[in-house]
């Protein structure tokens, strides 16, 4: 049965590397007929737009996530006056990426938006994703047109309500997309870490008091149907904010998964981490939020 297993397992990830390189090919066929899509795409290459692109036909493609006449939120982060080569922020090409095909897929609206942690104007300009967004036909919001409602955390341990945007909440479809960084607090900031984005809470006075529970806490009431992670940059120290060229390293990938507790828990073996040494990881995989024994999760990783 061990031997069946891991052959199963090499036939899958040799369809996944057809994904690579030259033309892209149909997950269909790239997945083989009536295969699972993997749980998360590990995608590696030079260009941040077509890792994107690949780590998500890897997961079936777009349209398993935005179907026609869709509203689609698309949530980067924008928290920094930094521009993109700081890493601090999620790459323009990433999300211009998720726009496009969001659109080839048939939404009829999407918005772009952050709560940011330093000045809004500024960091929205720095970051390069709103004139992009807009290029490729997003609508960008700005924090005072955003509208906060209560969103109840019936399983929170710490975290028992939250304040958020309910532009968060009342769309089809909305996709996660972080950038991978250190994190005084919290050790790490990926997938859930980027929600803290969606909500008008006292994040100092609430969130910090205790963290890692309401990040776990937050993510059992609010599951993105994608989540994309920005890892071409990342920042294994002086996060979340950084601001010099030495905190960044290139790692060059893209990975995407529907569950944002096992993208997160592959986050973290970028910065050389163990997922359950990241707290929050741990606690949401003690709720029962995901999966981060990786040996469990079927990866596609893909050279682009």
């Amino acid at each position: 049965m061990a031997g069946r297993t891991e052959r199963t397992r090499r036939e899958f990830l040799s369809r996944a590397a057809m994904l690579t390189g030259g033309a892209a090919v149909s997950p269909a066929l790239a997945l083989g007929a009536g295969e699972a899509a993997p749980d998360l795409a590990v995608v590696t290459g030079e260009s941040p737009k077509t890792l994107a692109q690949k780590a998500v036909e890897a997961l079936g493609g777009m349209k398993r996530f935005v179907s026609r006449g869709d509203v689609v939120v698309i949530k980067p982060n924008i928290g920094w006056e930094r521009a993109p080569e700081m890493g601090s922020n999620t790459n323009p090409d990433v999300v211009v990426a998720l726009i496009e095909m969001a659109f080839a897929a048939g939404a009829k609206e999407i918005r772009i938006f952050d709560r940011t942690v330093q000045n809004p104007q500024k960091c929205y300009e720095l970051s390069g994703i709103p004139e992009a967004a807009k290029k490729a036909g997003a609508k960008v919001l700005a924090q005072t047109e955003l509208t906060p409602v209560d969103l109840t955390i019936k399983d929170g341990v710490y975290l028992k309500k939250s304040s958020v945007y309910k532009e968060a909440l009342e769309c089809d479809c909305y996709i996660n997309v972080p950038v991978a960084k250190h994190h005084v607090r919290s050790m790490l900031t990926m997938a859930m870490k980027n929600h803290m984005g969606i909500t008008a809470d006292d994040r100092g006075k609430v969130w910090h008091a205790q963290l890692d529970q309401s990040l776990a806490d937050f993510a059992s009431a609010f599951k993105p149907k994608l989540t994309v992670l920005d890892a071409y940059r990342i920042m294994p120290r002086n996060g979340p904010r950084g601001g010099n060229a030495a905190d960044v390293e290139l790692a060059k990938k893209c990975i995407a998964g529907v569950n944002q507790v096992s993208v997160d828990a592959y986050g973290a073996t970028l910065f050389g981490k163990k997922p359950e040494e990241i707290k929050h990881i741990a606690l949401a995989a003690g709720m029962g939020l995901g999966e981060i024994d990786l040996s469990k999760v079927r990866i596609a990783e893909i050279k682009a």
